[in-house]
């Protein structure tokens, strides 16, 4: 089982950047594919990106594409979501999720754990 605990949302100016963290409990962490949502007021959640065990491959949804990147460190049992040229529409709180299947999805439902999530406000 894993825990995890997302950091590093706040208050950003439209075409700022910010960093986000996700930070998982336990020693195998490297043994999870982790991804990225997000859910605005009023808003479905939606998948933001992915990367697999090792980090060898990411995905992202075309909405944040050349904009996000995903990156993790397993040493540290920590991943990241660099978030650059950020829009107002990317005002969200953002999720971190993990699975044990090697493969990345963009399914919320293939996702076991969960973070509580982190905030994110862009002001135009």
């Amino acid at each position: 089982q894993v825990q995890l605990v997302e950091s590093g949302g706040g208050l950003v100016q439209a075409g700022g950047s910010l960093r986000l963290s996700c930070a998982a409990s336990g020693r195998t962490f490297s043994r999870y594919t982790v991804a990225w949502f997000r859910q605005a007021p009023g808003k479905e959640r939606e998948f933001v990106g992915t990367i697999r065990r090792n980090g060898d491959s990411t995905y992202y949804a075309d909405s944040v594409k050349g904009r996000f990147t995903i990156s993790r460190d397993n040493a540290k049992n920590t991943v990241y979501l660099q978030m650059n040229s950020l829009k107002p529409e990317d005002a969200a709180v953002y999720y971190c999720a993990a699975r044990g299947a090697a493969r990345s999805t963009d399914y919320q439902t293939s996702y076991d754990y969960w973070g509580q999530g982190t905030q994110v406000t862009v002001s135009s």
